[in-house]
């Protein structure tokens, strides 16, 4: 479908950071290794065969629910995030629902292993009603048959989709059906960070939200699971009678903590995902139990999630784990210590010259319309990144990362997609060169990172972009940097302007032929960098 209009409306930027933290709460005490692992990509065996069930085969073991809606009333508009959505030009439409039913929480006998193979088991039960947030297309004829249902992220103290914030475009270019679940108790309830205490369902509009009830973050991988089963069990409903076709669960940073240790605990025996995109997590598993938050010492019933946590391998549904450059290393994320080899099942992309938030998840997204404008937006940025955010409500000491996130993850969800309808994998993609001791990564001339997924953003550079070394307070640290190159360094580096033109068009096209982009975006990708000339 062509996208033609603007629909997202700033409001406040805590609708579009996310943290790095298992729960809604940060912690930072993640320890770093001693470990270097390979930049070239594995070699792959010959690609499965397998065609990947469209629908579940079994949904086991998941509640019934029921479902209320189109919400209406109270204030009169959806409370997310800290955005509107306006859908009428592209053909979308926004509606809210209600589910309640009766959520498990779960227990082990046993700590929680390294390795992700968990046993576990219903603990207790608890009535709950949340809320669920659908974007689809008003026409059946516009849709894919695909439906990615967000985690929703509560870092900041409501409900965020910062999935949804870095790839709409290409899950509208689809025709996709976007849920968002209001899967944890911060969202509905509040108690998490002040920031975002305004937009907390039930406290901003208490009259539209107020018989909601979430009993806790115990209970949130049963209502992921149940929300999931809803969408197949009750689209006549809720996607105003679209059949999907694929069902695919994606959760970003403190959300993909908890979809870990969904896909460790209760995604083998549930079976209710397609798929599964596993956006900007660390090397933990999110705690399974905590009678109350699982402090020290803690109570004997707490089951706490592992420090490393990998993604358990027998898995039988597509699993694609994204990180940006600021998700590899350093003392708070540190998924290299979890990172793990390529299957017929997993696929770990890495991106070199990303930040886990950036000047087009901060910003220029706002005000993208698909059309080349956000493109060119996120071109010039290399140029002269802002090094605060919206208005000067979050100042960092260093202009922040304006790297090819966005591009990569579009073409990941679109990959993700393809494999679970085919069978076939995507490539497997090279790993960043980070550093020994896992403080950084090692550099090119130019100051960006060897290895991972390549772009023309690093290899026909305009800056040095990183994940990491930003300086600042609040959410800073996961906002990478930006070096904007000297005039002089541009004309050492680009004598003439179709030099660059034809470097730059020549690296976006060994981007699409690798898989690291999609050809659509490289239109647009070029278009933008043949302004160069112009400067």
């Amino acid at each position: 479908m062509k996208i033609r209009a603007l629909f997202i409306v700033p409001i406040l930027v805590v609708g579009l950071v996310s943290c790095s933290s298992d729960d809604s709460a940060s912690d930072s005490s993640v320890a770093t290794g001693d470990s270097v692992v390979s930049t070239e990509a594995p070699v792959s065996e010959a690609p499965t065969t397998t065609v990947f069930a469209p629908t579940p085969v079994a949904i086991s073991g998941v509640g019934e629910t029921t479902v209320e809606g189109p919400v209406t009333g109270g204030g009169g508009q959806v409370i997310f995030g800290t955005a509107t959505f306006d859908g009428s030009g592209f053909g979308y439409t926004e509606e809210e629902y209600f589910i309640s039913g009766t959520a498990n929480s779960y227990t082990s006998a046993q700590p929680l292993t390294e390795d992700g193979m968990w046993t576990v088991e219903p603990k207790d039960t608890a009535e709950y009603k949340t809320r669920i947030l659908v974007r689809r297309p008003t026409t059946a004829a516009d849709f894919s048959g695909t439906v990615y249902v967000e985690w929703l992220n509560v870092t900041a103290g409501l409900d965020t989709g910062p999935t949804w914030s870095l790839s709409w475009v290409e899950m509208l270019r689809q025709g996709s059906v976007w849920v968002g679940v209001s899967t944890q108790r911060v969202g509905v309830e509040g108690g998490g960070n002040k920031m975002g205490e305004f937009r907390v369902l039930k406290i901003a509009d208490p009259e539209r939200y107020g018989t909601l009830n979430h009993p806790g973050d115990n209970y949130s991988y049963d209502i992921f699971s149940q929300a999931g089963a809803t969408v197949w069990n009750q689209a006549a409903t809720i996607l105003g009678g679209l059949e999907p076709t694929t069902v695919i669960g994606m959760g970003e940073s403190q959300s993909a903590f908890r979809m870990t240790s969904y896909l460790n605990a209760v995604a083998p025996t549930h079976d209710v995902y397609s798929g599964y995109l596993v956006h900007s997590r660390g090397m933990r598993g999110a705690n399974l139990y905590c009678a109350t938050n699982c402090a020290d010492p803690g109570d004997p019933s707490d089951v706490k999630g592992p420090g490393v946590a990998l993604i358990r391998t027998d898995l039988q549904r597509p699993v694609l784990n994204f990180s940006a450059e600021t998700d590899v290393v350093g003392t708070n994320l540190g998924y290299r210590k979890a990172e793990q080899p390529d299957t017929d099942f997993f696929r770990g992309w890495e991106v070199t010259g990303t930040a886990h938030g950036d000047a087009y998840s901060l910003g220029i997204g706002d005000s993208d319309t698909g059309s080349g404008n956000g493109d060119q937006g996120l071109f010039d940025a290399q140029f002269g990144a802002p090094s605060s955010v919206y208005m000067g409500i979050i100042e960092c000491g260093l202009p922040i990362n304006a790297g090819p996130h966005t591009y990569v993850l579009r073409s990941a969800i679109h990959s993700l997609d393809q494999w679970v309808r085919t069978g076939t994998p995507p490539a497997s993609m090279p790993k960043l060169d980070n550093k020994a001791d896992l403080t950084g990564f090692n550099l090119d001339a130019q100051g960006n990172a060897l290895g991972g997924i390549r772009t023309p953003f690093v290899d026909v550079p305009l800056a040095a972009l990183s994940g990491i070394g930003q300086e600042g307070g609040s959410f800073c640290g996961l906002f990478g940097t930006t070096r904007s190159f000297t005039a002089d360094e541009l004309a050492a580096l680009y004598p003439t302007a179709d030099d660059f033109i034809a470097k730059w068009n020549a690296a976006t096209d060994a981007a699409v032929e690798s898989g690291a982009i999609l050809a659509v975006d490289a239109e647009h990708i070029k278009a933008a960098g043949a302004t160069y000339a112009t400067r």
